[in-house]
């Protein structure tokens, strides 16, 4: 998707008002979401290690940021993700069932297409929690991703009494269905064609098995193989109006255990990994069983803002091209 702003676009708040009402959000979805999901906040790194296989690898695809650190001998890179630390977190710090954390992730992705939607600087609340053995269900994931409908849907309640020019809409009802299951019901769509109609009919949608391939040969999106399990995971979508599609708000799942950690990584043809630290914790069983994911905090201002550009609520770095079209069309990036 290349930048575009849709014809009569006006954003319903000022710049004065929008910082307000980010700062508003961030603020009131993590109190929101921290009391529905039982977390507690606690400081994460911004870069790790590449020898622990702590950082992802996301798609296999991206290249991480990396630097030297002269006085410790090493080199770093910045996250890509926190799902990987965020587990051995628990563990360290003695979190038990039902109980989690959350946190800022702040990353850079330098190979990132820019677009409405799409930055080189990426901003999220990364969350974990641990959970038994019996919770490992579809069950329990779709539970949980009520609450996190419930929170946002709420935080856009309290948006809206601050601010009546607002005139956002959100499904507050989950329409959940598998990848296969979407694949079958739209064979001669894209992946993110699919999305855009499931969602442009239900509002909210929560695709679930994300990763493995499907009857096509293909997965509908890529996944590591080594936080999430893909048949039991899956990407939170709400209706954008402004833009008319789909905004993916969050990628979440039940994470590995010892046998989906070893069948991925074969599957995915990465079995060196299993050498690595964080591997060898998860395939010996020393880590606990966790859910977690990632909600986009500069995605989520610009569902509950009605935005038309992610530029509008974050700053960052675009290119010429993505700077004119804005400027043309009124819009003020960050």
């Amino acid at each position: 998707m290349k930048t575009f702003i849709p014809e009569g676009y006006r954003s319903s708040l000022g710049l004065y008002d929008t910082q307000k009402a980010i700062g508003q959000i961030k603020s009131v979805f993590q109190i929101k979401l921290c009391s529905a999901l039982h977390l507690k906040r606690v400081t994460a790194p911004l870069f790790v290690d590449p020898s622990t296989g702590l950082n992802d690898n996301l798609n296999g695809v991206e290249r991480p940021v990396g630097f030297d650190i002269p006085g410790a001998g090493i080199d770093a890179e910045v996250v890509q993700s926190l799902a990987k630390w965020k587990r051995l977190a628990l563990a360290r710090y003695g979190f038990f069932p039902g109980n989690g954390l959350i946190t800022d992730m702040n990353a850079i992705r330098r190979d990132e297409e820019l677009d409405n939607l799409h930055s080189v600087y990426v901003d999220q609340w990364d969350w974990e929690k641990v959970i038994t053995r019996e919770q490992r269900n579809l069950d329990f994931l779709e539970a949980t991703v009520r609450r996190i409908v419930s929170s946002i849907c709420g935080t856009l309640d309290e948006l809206r009494w601050s601010y009546d020019a607002l005139d956002t809409e959100l499904t507050r009802e989950v329409k959940f269905i598998g990848s296969d299951e979407l694949e079958r019901l739209y064979p001669d769509l894209t992946p993110k064609e699919r999305e855009n109609e499931i969602t442009r009919e239900y509002g909210t949608v929560f695709i679930e098995k994300i990763g493995a391939p499907l009857a096509s040969g293909a997965p509908h999106d890529g996944r590591a193989p080594d936080y999430d399990d893909w048949q039991l995971n899956g990407d939170l979508l709400m209706w954008h109006e402004p833009l008319g599609l789909a905004l993916e708000i969050s990628s979440m799942g039940i994470r590995v255990d010892e046998k989906s950690m070893a069948s991925q990584l074969e599957a995915a043809g990465c079995e060196e990994r299993a050498n690595l630290l964080f591997h060898q914790l998860v395939l010996t069983g020393q880590l606990p069983l966790t859910i977690g994911g990632g909600i986009g905090q500069s995605r989520l201002c610009m569902l509950l803002l009605g935005k038309a550009h992610i530029g509008e609520v974050q700053a960052s770095i675009w290119d010429g091209e993505t700077q004119r079209i804005c400027s043309a069309a009124g819009v003020m990036l960050l």
